[in-house]
C-alpha cells in the first residue's frame, strides 16, 4: 500500500436486535458510527458505513478549505 491510500477498519457488533457498525479510516482516524439491522446482511452493512465515512471525510475537507 502506497503512504497516500487510505484503508478502513469496519467493526461491527451486534447489540440485542441491532448490530452497531463502525468504520475508521486508518490514515486520519475519521470514524463514523451506525446502527443497521442485521437482516441487511454483513455486505450491505459494512458498505453502509464506509459510504458514511467518506461522507463525514469529504464533508471535513470542504469545511477545511
Amino acid at each position: 500500500m502506497r503512504s497516500d491510500e487510505h484503508g478502513v477498519i469496519v467493526e461491527m457488533i451486534a447489540v440485542g436486535r441491532y448490530v452497531r457498525v463502525t468504520a475508521v479510516d486508518t490514515l486520519s482516524g475519521t470514524e463514523v458510527t451506525l446502527v443497521g439491522d442485521p437482516r441487511r446482511g454483513e455486505r450491505s452493512l459494512r458498505a453502509a458505513a464506509v459510504r458514511k465515512l467518506r461522507f463525514v471525510m469529504a464533508k471535513k475537507d470542504n469545511k477545511e478549505t
